[in-house]
């Protein structure tokens, strides 16, 4: 059996009443799924297990890594890590780090698929083209509502009109730069009369970062500063987003940031040797599949993880290293 890595993604630590992307597993659900992975291999921080792919000819061995840098890795996933003895990888938007309180998408759900009133029409101008939709009987939406469609994945067909917007603006606000994003999000909180949701999703604070890192069973890694597409910016920005979320992570937590996550998975070809160029020794892609000896370090496939039970999570877990 040659030597295969399998680096699984998680973003969230926490119970949430709405998952559209399925991008949180519950601590309970979370401590059982560290137990299974004791039966499959060794878990290794994200730059060990780069390196024993690279010098070993057997054998199988798991990394953890954790998206975007919410708070609840922190609160609810550190102390899963340290109880199981598991190092993960953290992979922290460095830009807005101790400011802004939430991520866009986030914000975007809370305001669209949560509880509350809307006005009747939504129209808005975004880089020169304009949108307009009606919310008609879904202008109102209540607990009740919430509840009828928690089980809505982003990737199906939207069953309301507030689940179709939703997903439309989704795919604008992830293709534009941080200004323009903002501007949109200034626009609907005016047209929805409220301010920056409490209710979504809280990031690390800088404070929270340097916590994180201590002990050094977590490593913090690079997510960029915005968290664009970077395939859509030129060569100058994308090395901005890449050069400029090392050092400022790198001055906040005092030490050395090896590893990189792209955003969204997205890259284009000249990405790559722009992060080789920022210092950074790997990065992950979103590429579900295993890490084999002889893969590129710089584009590492990783498979997300949802809120699978032991069993179900063992199953996969198997299917895996059985391929």
């Amino acid at each position: 059996m040659t030597a295969r890595g399998l680096i699984l993604t998680y973003h969230r630590i926490a119970d949430v009443a709405l998952d559209p992307w399925r991008l949180a597993v519950s601590p309970r659900i979370f401590a059982e799924q560290l137990a299974v992975l004791r039966q499959y291999g060794h878990v290794m921080r994200l730059p060990e297990m780069v390196s024993w792919l690279e010098h070993s000819s057997r054998g199988q061995a798991i990394a953890l890594t954790f998206d975007d840098g919410y708070a609840d890795a922190l609160t609810d996933a550190k102390p899963l890590l340290e109880r199981f003895d598991s190092p993960a990888t953290v992979f922290v938007i460095s830009g807005g780090l101790g400011k802004e309180k939430i991520l866009w998408w986030d914000e975007l759900e809370t305001l669209f698929l949560q509880p509350g009133s809307l006005p009747p029409t939504l129209e808005l101008t975004i880089e020169g083209c304009f949108y307009s939709w009606n919310l008609g009987d879904v202008a109102d939406w209540s607990d009740q509502d919430c509840l009828k469609y928690r089980s809505w994945k982003a990737w199906e067909d939207p069953p309301t009109t507030r689940h179709k917007i939703y997903f439309n603006l989704w795919q604008v606000l992830r293709k534009l730069n941080e200004k323009p994003r903002l501007q949109v999000f200034e626009e609907l909180r005016r047209w929805a009369c409220v301010g920056p949701s409490a209710r979504a999703a809280i990031r690390l604070s800088t404070e929270q970062t340097v916590e994180l890192a201590r002990g050094g069973l977590v490593e913090i890694g690079a997510h960029s500063v915005t968290h664009p597409m970077l395939s859509a910016l030129p060569i100058s920005s994308q090395r901005a987003e890449i050069q400029q979320s090392r050092h400022e992570l790198e001055e906040i937590v005092g030490q050395r940031v090896e590893s990189f996550a792209f955003p969204f998975g997205d890259y284009a070809p000249e990405t790559v040797p722009l992060v080789r160029e920022a210092g950074f020794r790997q990065a992950c892609s979103v590429v579900p599949a295993l890490a084999r000896k002889g893969c590129s370090r710089f584009e590492l496939p990783r498979v997300q993880v949802q809120n699978w039970d032991s069993e179900v999570f063992a199953r996969r877990i198997a299917k895996y290293f059985s391929a």
